[in-house]
């Protein structure tokens, strides 16, 4: 098991996350401050779906990668997570830096449960397929939109923020893999 380096490819893959956050920013503010967490679960859905009918079909017609959409999940995540703390407003009313302040801290809330989780499994996630990472960011949205229907309230599970985290460190995974298959 080795744990520094799964922890640099980590990172690796979050710099590049977070680089794609940052432009975002630049181009639209943010202007995702008006979603409701709902309307952000279901965004990280359609994306994942994508990414499964990619993987179940072999075609893309969009043209957007798996590589990308799996990005687009942690960004995803990341911002839901934002929007569970504050939820939205009418406005854009949180600055780029702000923002990036949040985006750095979930982000490494997420890398800390990865570690911790990630040494209790053995670095299973290895060993799995990419396919299961998007299978499990599939159910964790159905467990996600089954708790917002209940308005947040659970009797025996995690909550949304859980789930939230697990999509963001099931794409990452996806990201390492992808990144190692191309000898990165």
């Amino acid at each position: 098991m080795n744990l520094e380096k799964t922890s640099k490819q980590y990172d690796d893959v979050i710099k590049i996350c977070r680089d794609l956050f940052v432009k975002k920013l630049n181009d639209y503010g943010a202007s995702w401050r008006i979603l409701r967490p709902m309307s952000l679960t279901d965004q990280i859905f359609i994306k994942a779906k994508r990414i499964r009918s990619i993987e179940t079909t072999g075609k893309s017609m969009v043209g957007d990668s798996v590589y990308g959409e799996f990005v687009a999940i942690v960004n995803y995540g990341i911002v839901g997570l934002i929007q569970l703390q504050y939820g939205c407003a009418d406005t854009i009313d949180m600055d780029s830096e702000t923002a990036l302040h949040h985006y750095d801290d979930y982000i490494q809330q997420a890398k800390q449960l990865m570690m911790i989780k990630n040494h209790d499994y053995g670095e299973a996630w290895r060993e799995m397929r990419v396919e299961s990472y998007t299978d499990l960011i599939l159910t964790k949205i159905c467990r996600t939109k089954q708790i917002e229907d209940h308005s947040g309230v659970t009797i025996a599970s995690e909550g949304i923020d859980a789930n939230y985290f697990d999509m963001i460190n099931y794409a990452v995974f996806a990201l390492i893999r992808h990144n190692e298959s191309m000898g990165k």
